[in-house]
């Protein structure tokens, strides 16, 4: 019997799924398995390409699925967390799939996820595979939601794997070191399918891509290795540069202009990485660079150094993630002053996050995201005696809706930055779409 779909129906139907998991990470693939066996093991029907790192992956993500549709073919693309709704987590040729697959899957299998104990990371990952089958997408691009080796995501044997930069996150699970990391993210990399390694530091690349090896992975193709980028200029309408390929190390026959519409320094690294991955996708599937180039201009990801009039958004939950988006800033020199609206999880080097981004903003305005867990919020007021401390101008304003509001007075630019929480509440209040454009 069919359901009566409605906002509301939709609405209870993931507040059913979310009480029925522990919203905690258990790393490992035992219970994502046994669920998908459940349901006709759907990532089986599936072509997929696989993307890890700590940074990077949500653009390479973006611009791989661009490119993909560019050519006329029907994507699936998987990625988390989300921003403001749920179904971001599933599109399928640029568009969130509907409420009611979400209603009709959770309403056949949360009793099911239940049973198993799956996480709600592992069940979404289930629905994903599941959506994707059922729509009959030609290709799925699916990111890795924590690590790689025991992600959930982990149980696809895809066309081509890719890890892009590695950085200090989730020290709990992951380990405390970058060298420590790596391998953790390179347990995507399996025999016989292509690695694509997007690190630019010399020895964490020589580690991921020994790891690749290790594992079987053939090729192993290291994008830094395979060419230079000279020119490089960032606009507000993405960023340019110039790919000169190395003779001898790279398929590339020739030198490339590049532009990817996506504003920062580092996203010509994660613009070549999108381009070695689609390269190296063997069979029919493949997109050469040729190919692959013009449609990289068109790409967009909303709460990536997107701009919404003197509003910017950009999520950086890490030091690392805040440090490209102070370059960013310094390279397009928007109005100023710039505040920086800003509420990370407590569990993240929010000091860090701060002391990157102090260079580049005129000042700090600290909030509390509404729709961080109360588990790890942060104490802002302990933010605000940093910041203070380190002679940074910056306040408090607890309430998200007043921070809001009064952030405009402050300056003339409004970066809104720190977890997804915070740009995702911001967006939704400010009534801007994460799926617009």
């Amino acid at each position: 019997m069919g359901v009566l779909l409605t906002p509301r129906s939709y609405r209870q139907a993931l507040d059913f799924l979310f009480a029925r998991t522990t919203g905690q990470w258990k790393l490992g693939l035992e219970r994502v398995e046994a669920f998908l066996g459940e349901i006709g093991d759907p990532h089986r029907r599936l072509h997929t390409l696989h993307v890890a790192g700590t940074n990077g992956k949500g653009s390479v993500c973006a611009s791989l699925e661009t490119v993909l549709r560019a050519r006329g073919l029907k994507v699936g693309k998987y990625t988390s967390p989300h921003l403001v709704d749920f179904r971001e987590r599933f599109v399928i040729d640029g568009r969130a799939v509907p409420e009611e697959a979400i209603v009709a899957f959770l309403d056949r299998w949360t009793p099911t996820v239940e049973r198993l104990g799956a996480t709600f990371f592992e069940a979404t990952t289930a629905m994903a595979f599941d959506l994707f089958a059922e729509a009959g997408v030609d290709v799925a691009v699916i990111e890795t939601g924590l690590g790689g080796r025991l992600d959930a995501t982990n149980v696809i044997r895809p066309l081509v794997a890719g890890v892009t930069g590695i950085a200090i996150d989730h020290t709990e699970w992951l380990g405390a070191t970058r060298e420590a990391i790596a391998p953790e993210k390179a347990g995507i990399f399996k025999a016989g399918v292509p690695a694509v390694v997007g690190e630019q530091d010399g020895a964490i690349r020589a580690l991921l891509a020994s790891e690749a090896r290790r594992r079987g992975a053939t090729p192993v193709r290291v994008a830094a290795e395979e060419g230079r980028v000279t020119q490089l200029r960032v606009t507000a309408q993405g960023t340019s540069f110039l790919w000169d390929p190395v003779p001898g190390a790279s398929p590339l026959c020739r030198p490339h202009e590049v532009t990817t519409g996506l504003p920062g320094r580092h996203q010509a690294t994660n613009a070549l990485v999108a381009l070695t991955m689609l390269d190296a996708i063997p069979g029919p599937f493949r997109v050469t660079p040729e190919e692959a180039i013009p449609a990289l201009a068109t790409v967009q990801l909303p709460g990536r150094f997107s701009r919404h009039g003197d509003w910017i958004f950009d999520v950086a939950h890490n030091p690392d993630g805040a440090a490209v988006s102070a370059e960013t800033l310094k390279a397009l020199r928007p109005s100023g002053p710039v505040v920086a609206l800003v509420s990370v999880l407590g569990d993240k080097d929010w000091r860090g996050i701060l002391r990157a981004l102090s260079g580049a903003v005129d000042r700090f305005m600290l909030t509390n995201a509404p729709t961080a867990p109360a588990s790890r919020a942060w104490v802002a007021s302990e933010a605000l005696a940093y910041a203070t401390g380190e002679g940074w101008a910056a306040e408090l304003v607890p309430d998200f809706d007043e921070a809001l509001r009064l952030a405009p007075s402050r300056g003339a630019t409004v970066l809104v930055t720190g977890s997804f929480h915070t740009v995702g509440d911001a967006m939704s209040r400010l009534q801007v779409s994460p799926t617009d454009g």
